[in-house]
């Protein structure tokens, strides 16, 4: 016996009370429900965003390695290949964002930098001279540290170029 029927038994309570109760008791457990899922969904959407910015800040975090990772890269690679420029007496003039510069290079350098051997790049405030497939892999990781030196290309001569029989020679200082 419930404890309804039980107090109805005793007189205690009469039918309509009775239900009265169940319609409230009825409505509280709704009213709980409702809340209980706005609740559970308010909850779930702020697990949601912050996943959203857990995953934002990771991808941020691992974009910073790589980049420093790929400094690190040319770093060494420029270490490794630099070329040793302490006995350079040869003056080698070069542009350099939109200004004029100039390194001291020896003979063997000068010649290689001429027959694009060996190329140009930026580490810190100063240049150094590396070999031209070690430039690729730094351009590959970073254009802006390799500078671009003029090909020689000496096949291409215009047809009506009246200086077409005489060479310009590559050691030429103005």
């Amino acid at each position: 016996m419930s404890l309804a029927d039980q107090l109805m038994k005793a007189g205690l309570a009469d039918k309509k009370s009775v239900q009265k109760a169940k319609k409230e008791k009825h409505k509280q457990r709704k009213s709980k429900q409702v809340v209980t899922d706005e609740s559970k969904l308010a909850a779930e959407q702020r697990l949601k965003e912050q996943q959203e910015r857990d995953r934002q800040l990771n991808q941020q975090r691992k974009q910073e390695a790589d980049a420093k990772a790929i400094v690190a890269q040319i770093k060494q690679l420029i270490e490794t290949s630099a070329q040793d420029r302490s006995r350079g007496d040869i003056a080698y003039n070069f542009s350099h964002n939109g200004k004029i510069t100039k390194i001291y290079v020896n003979k063997a350098q000068q010649q290689q930098l001429i027959a694009n051997q060996l190329a140009i790049v930026v580490k810190g405030d100063s240049y150094e001279l590396v070999p031209t497939k070690v430039a690729d892999k730094i351009h590959q990781r970073d254009p802006s540290i390799v500078i671009e030196l003029p090909k020689s290309d000496s096949s291409e001569v215009a047809e009506d170029d009246p200086y077409a029989d005489y060479q310009i020679p590559d050691d030429l200082m103005w």
